[in-house]
């Protein structure tokens, strides 16, 4: 009998990766990456002369396509696996991506007309120019004591569907009426796949406010919001196509086996989400451990046995990341978009053509040179805020902060003081958990950051004073979506019939991990409590002067 493959798409910011998985070892035999062709759009559309407006962070479904038709063949190319022994395929996403689309299931902005609209576009994860909606939804929510808002820490974010739907509607009602769903793009491209439409209930739980047991807010919550929001459920999230985590969402049509070089009739799972789809690939099974997926943004998740309460989290669902467990997510908006702002714009020429001349890309220089400095010896601290803030505040109208420079402050210590501050973030999330009853008793990382820079994982150990282990697949998130397209095949055709049965046999760890260095940490100890103070006077209403500038800008625009 051949060797059966599962095949795992992790759809990111800017690029899309797939992976080849053998079923009988869990080896990753084979990876590609496909760089989205538009990117980011966060100033023009693609004609080139509709400008964005602030706030606005767009993409183009076409580059979803795109990854689907590039990276499935190259890795089967690559591997030399027929396609006949690949019994499973599935997609996680960033999340909440969300787009408009007809009764067909495409994308608005493919049709001519509404090609100069933003509204017709995919509002990426970072689109954060719905905040007045969030802002709305939350005060009538409160105001009307919705139980809902509980699972969300006490406030629904702007990246969240329900304020991305309401903006459209408030600014492009002709979208909205047209539109015959607003779709998450990880539920949009399986569908791509397999020609019928599902819901994932991790993407309905976590970003759209449904629930296992109560299902949505009522039609009368909705109309109390905007009366023309009332059907927003019946008719535009399809809740009757709400399908389990680790579910089949059906196979591969002909249309998608010309697309990506599948067989008709393999499986594909139910999507999921990129930080989600994590948690099994590191092989986390039990509560108190808690998972940084770290890239653009990071995500933390964590596992419960109970529903606990926790300020700011992005959510608690119960099934939403393992059958049988509460899910917690928590996260940063801005992590190495932090550190790539800083090297892009920030750096002087100097530095580059010293990394050049090293063999070395600047990030490498920079932490090579950072990795110097003792913990404080800058005379630096961060706020982690230049792209809002998701945990603990759940405000995107917050900005970044640097504070202490000199004329004698370096490029380096700069960068060092914005990884830590993003390591500060993430205390502050630790810390909320454990008061909030949820303890977090150990530290796992995964993603491009843990994977390749030393320096940043150590400062995180030493910020949180605690162990930190890392994934041993380099593309978690595709792993872990290649173990649920196993699970979507079953074991009868090569794959498995849980979850926790391609664990036993597809995840990963390294052999090694990051330790907290006792003196380091004692420095950022006080460090941190710093941190704290300002996190609280400008985070907490003590001083609301980012807002204020950030509305001086928005007027003179």
């Amino acid at each position: 009998m051949s060797k059966k493959y599962s095949i795992g798409v992790d759809f990111g910011t800017l690029s899309g990766r797939a992976v080849l998985v053998d079923l009988e070892t869990g080896a990753e035999v084979a990876s590609a990456v496909s760089e989205y062709a538009h990117g980011v759009m966060d100033e023009y559309l693609p004609d080139g002369a509709t400008r964005l407006p602030q706030d606005f962070a767009l993409q183009h479904p076409r580059d979803y396509l795109d990854v689907f038709s590039s990276a499935i063949p190259a890795v089967l190319k690559e591997a030399g696996v027929n396609a006949a022994d690949v019994v499973g395929v599935a997609v996680d996403f960033t999340a909440c991506t969300v787009l408009p689309v007809d009764a067909a299931g495409e994308p608005l902005c493919f049709q001519k007309r509404h090609a100069s609209n933003p509204h017709a576009y995919v509002k990426l994860w970072k689109h954060h120019a719905a905040q007045d909606e969030a802002n709305r939804l939350n005060e009538t929510a409160e105001a009307r004591g919705e139980a809902f808002l509980k699972r969300y820490g006490g406030k629904i974010s702007s990246e969240w569907l329900v304020p991305k739907a309401w903006q459209i509607l408030d600014e492009a009602p002709e979208i909205y009426g047209e539109c015959a769903g607003i779709m998450e793009a990880t539920d949009w491209v399986t569908m791509q796949l397999c020609g019928a439409e599902t819901r994932s209930s991790c993407t309905a739980g976590y970003k759209a406010m449904w629930s296992k047991k109560d299902g949505y807010p009522s039609p009368d919550f909705y109309r109390a919001l905007d009366p023309r929001l009332e059907n927003l459920v019946r008719d535009k999230l399809s809740p009757g196509l709400i399908r389990p985590i680790g579910a089949k969402a059906g196979e591969i049509t002909e249309k998608a086996a010309e697309l990506t070089g599948l067989l008709p009739g393999t499986a594909v799972a139910v999507g999921n989400v990129d930080a989600h789809v994590s948690v099994p690939a590191v092989g986390i099974s039990s509560p108190g451990k808690m998972l940084m997926i770290m890239g653009t943004s990071t995500c933390h998740v964590m596992l419960g046995s109970e529903v606990k309460t926790v300020p700011g989290m992005c959510g608690v669902v119960e099934d939403g990341v393992i059958p049988g467990f509460a899910g917690y997510e928590a996260g940063q908006s801005c992590v190495g978009d932090h550190f790539e702002w800083f090297v892009e714009n920030a750096v002087p020429e100097e530095y580059r053509l010293a990394a050049k001349a090293a063999g070395q890309n600047i990030h490498e220089y920079l932490s090579e040179k950072a990795a110097r400095l003792k913990p404080g010896e800058s005379g630096l601290l961060a706020l982690d805020w230049w792209n809002g803030n998701r945990s603990v505040l759940v405000d995107v109208d917050l900005t970044g902060m640097l504070l202490g420079c000199t004329l004698q402050t370096r490029p380096e210590e700069i960068y060092r003081a914005l990884v830590e501050a993003t390591a500060y973030g993430t205390r502050m999330i630790i810390e909320t958990f454990n008061e909030s009853g949820a303890p977090v008793e150990e530290l796992y990382a995964a993603g491009g950051i843990a994977e390749k820079n030393p320096l940043i994982m150590q400062i995180y150990a030493d910020v949180t004073n605690k162990p930190i282990k890392i994934s041993g697949s380099p593309q978690a998130p595709a792993l872990g979506a290649a173990m649920f397209g196993a699970v979507a095949a079953g074991k009868a055709r090569g794959g498995f019939d849980t979850i926790g049965e391609a664990a036993k046999v597809m995840a990963k760890l390294k052999d090694v991990a990051y330790k907290p260095d006792p003196a380091g940490a004692a420095v950022y100890d006080k460090l941190y409590a710093e941190y704290r103070i300002l996190h609280d006077y400008f985070g907490r209403g003590g001083n609301d002067v980012m807002k204020r500038l950030k509305a001086i800008k928005a007027a003179v625009l």
